[in-house]
């Protein structure tokens, strides 16, 4: 391996991390904070996707289609919440996880009748379409724009955990529910936010990951897979852990596709044994009881 293949193997993998937290950043929020196991958390991506898609072709604004694509993602999320997961809160993470399961279904079926089975793609903007050549790699200017993006939401989403009200208030109603709405939360209220919020990072991911993946029916079931395991890697509850698993998990599979093609999975698999072997509660997640 050259130094030029290195480094563009170390952009992408940087790149994949990136969007692998923006996508999994709100099933961390509302698995691994709120307990609330949505299985679903793969079709906001795709719904903003073609969202967003459509948008593009309609108006010729990339920006415009990353706006529609989050607003939708976020619309579909807080209808979500608010007519199915709040009537399951109280009933436990079995009929959650039933329910999305089936939503999965519903959504990947709604898709394919509204936009049909076919593989769409959308090119990069123009604006985004060079690329860089530095030390005999090249660099995708489409790529760097990525990492900025993710960047900016990861940095974003833990400062306004950790260092806003906001932030605040969703913690202490995750920690004792009760006692915030005695101290006078609006923890409906704020749950439903947090599912709004993360719905719409993952729809506004979908649709930025076009140009590199495609678009098509049950696009966000493989998403899906990689965001819980960034979840457990990372630790419950641990933005900062899973943004720390997406960045290795996207490596992995970076090192993956290059070195053994096809078995990608795999290695993201491995990697999950290894930590949980090493660490059960994940890279930064408490120990039970602790």
């Amino acid at each position: 391996m050259n130094i030029g293949s290195a480094i563009e193997y170390a952009v992408n993998g940087l790149q994949a991390g990136l969007l692998l937290f923006v996508i999994a950043s709100g099933l961390t929020l509302s698995f691994g904070l709120m307990r609330v196991v949505n299985m679903s958390h793969g079709s906001f991506y795709m719904i903003g996707a073609f969202a967003g898609l459509t948008a593009v072709q309609r108006t010729g604004s990339f920006m415009l289609g990353a706006g529609v694509a989050m607003l939708a993602a976020a619309v579909v999320g807080l209808l979500v919440e608010r007519t199915l997961f709040r009537r399951l809160y109280a009933r436990g993470p079995f009929a959650q996880m039933l329910m999305s399961f089936g939503l999965i279904f519903i959504f990947d079926e709604t898709v394919r009748i509204i936009w049909g089975g076919d593989v769409r793609s959308l090119p990069r903007p123009p604006e985004l379409r060079d690329s860089y050549q530095w030390l005999g790699g090249s660099i995708e200017e489409y790529r760097l724009f990525l990492i900025v993006f993710g960047a900016f939401v990861s940095a974003a989403l833990y400062i306004g955990l950790v260092r806003t009200p906001m932030g605040t208030s969703i913690r202490a109603a995750v920690d004792d529910r009760e006692a915030s709405e005695l101290l006078g939360l609006k923890v409906k209220s704020l749950f439903s936010f947090v599912f709004l919020f993360g719905a719409g990072l993952a729809g506004a991911a979908g649709f930025v990951a076009i140009p590199l993946a495609n678009a098509f029916p049950g696009m966000g079931d493989d998403v899906l897979v990689s965001a819980l395991v960034v979840v457990v890697i990372g630790g419950l509850g641990s933005v900062l852990g899973s943004l720390l698993a997406s960045l290795l998990i996207g490596y992995a599979l970076t090192i993956g596709q290059v070195f053994a093609a096809g078995y990608a999975p795999a290695v993201m698999y491995a990697v999950l044994g290894i930590v949980l072997l090493l660490r059960p509660q994940g890279l930064l997640g408490k120990a039970e009881g602790a």
